[in-house]
């Protein structure tokens, strides 16, 4: 079918276009909720603004990662683009040296400035959601390894794999995947470092915003006991995972027959159609015929006890999880069962069990949104040579993925086809940033300046143009608050 053969490549004389058609909508989501003006009020680096302001170079690293670039060198390509210029009304923009020592003027204090002009900026944006929208604000926690290769990064330092890097914090809304905090640490710092303070910092924001019930989450290395009792008393729920300690198994293993009840997961889809039978198992097989050890859920119990840690002044729900295991070599049964037991501490005084592991197994989807700020957008790297630096960058890089959640955001739900409009916002904030780039932002589109105007005419189509051009009428309205 591909019979091209004769082709010839020749440059436009008068038609000027740029591939990233999108950046002009993301521009129009930045000034909607007047982003960069929160930046420049906040954010105060230079004595003297000659020639870029503070949002200039935030935005710059932000839009360049939206315009498919990858790292700081992909800006000296878009510098030298005059159409893509032409596209945000710009004579020029930083280069990658200047962006660099953009990074390296930032202290902590002006990173955590910028973060709260950044989340500033999500609460008009928040307020347009729904009514159900602030049912409860679900903030989780983890920490990731961020790798490098480099020798003279200052704050760099080995973990426990012996992996060389840093250990950024994320802290972030389980709602619309959005990172809210982000906190960059030495390689060999533990995981749960400085979480509660910026727990506590996103738990305020959300109550700014309205939510009327928050809770956090994280795993095993977040159960900080010793926060517990405080945040019990602020009102805010929490399930945190808890180490299978000595103490606690020793619990569970006592709790009579009738505490424990059969765990009952709920399917992860549902069939609309007719159920296909499931494709034969290749990794079983070849572990089977290798007598590779094999272990299998056979079942699984879930149970409860009420439980006082050491650092606490009362006692909390301990939600405990039995997995029964069968073990495997070959043919051969080794073990008539394995037990493994899974503890979530948690002060939900109203939901049954099976409720909180499922909320407490919600939390996995952190995992999918920090994959997608390291490989996706990417954000999560370490481009520049200290510890402040690249947290700096890492904060500004991941601008990118909250403006995408902004776009998704920002449309309406109302209408006469509502169901299917909630079900295209459901869909573009879940969307991989890649994908998001082939469909919102890597549409070719010609750029007509006019003496008042800034026209993009598209140049391609596909099938979410019906939407961006939603989220164009609705960036027209003025914003209410």
């Amino acid at each position: 079918m591909l019979t091209a053969s004769n082709i010839q490549y020749e440059i436009a004389d008068r038609t000027r276009a740029v591939s990233a058609g999108g950046i002009g909508a993301i521009h129009q989501v930045v000034k909607h909720v007047k982003l960069d003006e929160l930046i420049n009020r906040r954010l105060r680096l230079f004595k003297i603004c000659l020639p870029y302001h503070e949002s200039d170079h935030v935005l710059n690293i932000a839009y360049n990662i939206l315009a498919g670039g990858t790292c700081l060198e992909h800006l000296e390509t878009l510098r030298n683009d005059e159409v893509y210029l032409d596209a945000l009304g710009a004579r020029r923009i930083p280069d990658p040296t200047t962006a660099g020592d953009f990074c390296r003027r930032f202290s902590r204090w002006d990173i955590y400035s910028l973060q709260e002009a950044i989340n500033e900026a999500r609460l008009p944006v928040w307020e347009r959601q729904p009514e159900a929208f602030f049912e409860e604000a679900v903030i989780d926690g983890d920490g990731s390894m961020v790798e490098t290769c480099g020798e003279c990064k200052q704050g760099m330092d080995i973990n426990y794999k012996g992996q060389w890097g840093y250990h950024p914090l994320m802290i972030s809304l389980a709602n619309t995947g959005e990172p809210l905090y982000i906190v960059n640490r030495s390689g060999n710092r533990p995981s749960h470092e400085g979480a509660a303070l910026y727990f506590d910092l996103a738990a305020n924001l959300c109550r700014r915003a309205g939510f009327r019930k928050i809770l956090l989450r994280g795993d095993t290395d977040f159960s900080q006991t010793k926060y517990l009792d405080g945040w019990n008393a602020d009102g805010v729920r929490f399930i945190f995972g808890m180490d299978a300690s000595e103490t606690l198994v020793s619990l569970a293993e006592n709790l009579p027959k009738r505490a424990w009840k059969k765990l009952e997961r709920r399917p992860r889809y549902e069939v609309k159609t007719q159920p296909r039978l499931r494709p034969e198992n290749v990794k079983e097989q070849i572990v089977r015929e290798r007598e590779f050890e094999n272990i299998r859920l056979q079942r699984e119990w879930v149970a409860e006890f009420h439980y006082q840690p050491v650092a606490c002044k009362q006692s909390y729900r301990m939600i405990v999880v039995r997995k029964d295991l069968e073990v495997t070599r070959g043919q051969q049964e080794l073990f008539d069962h394995r037990v493994r037991y899974f503890f979530y501490i948690t002060n939900d005084r109203e939901s049954i069990p099976q409720a909180v592991v499922e909320k407490a197994n919600g939390r996995c989807n952190q995992e999918n949104l920090i994959q997608q700020n390291k490989n996706g957008v990417p954000a999560l790297r370490a481009p520049v040579d200290t510890l402040e630096s690249n947290w700096a960058y890492m904060v500004m890089a991941s601008l990118a993925w909250s403006l995408k959640a902004w776009a998704a955001l920002l449309l309406p739900e109302e209408g006469r086809w509502k169901e299917r409009r909630v079900e295209e916002k459901r869909k573009l904030l879940r969307m991989e940033f890649a994908t998001f780039q082939r469909v919102f932002m890597n549409m070719p589109a010609q750029i007509v300046r006019t003496s008042r105007r800034i026209i993009f005419r598209l140049l391609s189509w596909n099938p979410w143009q019906k939407v961006f051009f939603r989220l164009l009428d609705q960036l027209r309205q003025p914003l209410r608050c």
